[in-house]
């Protein structure tokens, strides 16, 4: 069993979003020390990785209550649980090609700063110079 700071340091959680989640009924597995702490096995743990992934992908709370409360009854709620899989995995992967476009764009621009760090290109990034180019070529 661990605490509260140990499973979020874990999880790459702040203390605070994981007593949220708890809070809200989103770990069911919880348990809780003579001194009411949470405590957290590997059951409650698998709960909130879940938890954390359907939030990062968008999920809002209340609809990861709902999923969870379909976990919570069981087998007949499968087909149910696969259609919220297949959203939040629409969901994720429109979020990947995001962060592709991105990436991608962050690789141009890193790039362009070397040709301009290495005299091949001027420096034509900083948008303090760009009024000053913009009149040079009005003047004309």
């Amino acid at each position: 069993m661990i605490t509260v700071k140990e499973v979020a340091e874990m999880l790459n959680m702040t203390e605070h979003t994981v007593r949220f989640y708890t809070d809200k009924g989103l770990v069911p597995s919880i348990k809780r020390d003579k001194n009411n702490k949470r405590l957290f096995d590997d059951e409650s743990i698998n709960w909130l990785t879940g938890v954390k992934y359907l939030k990062e992908s968008g999920m809002s709370i209340e609809a990861i209550k709902e999923y969870v409360n379909l976990c919570l009854e069981g087998e007949s709620t499968i087909p149910q649980r696969y259609e919220i899989f297949l959203e939040q995995q629409r969901k994720a992967h429109v979020q990947l090609e995001e962060a592709k476009k991105r990436v991608q764009f962050m690789d141009q621009k890193a790039e362009h700063y070397y040709q301009i760090l290495n005299k091949v290109i001027p420096d034509n990034m900083n948008p303090g110079e760009w009024r000053k180019e913009s009149q040079i070529v009005a003047s004309k």
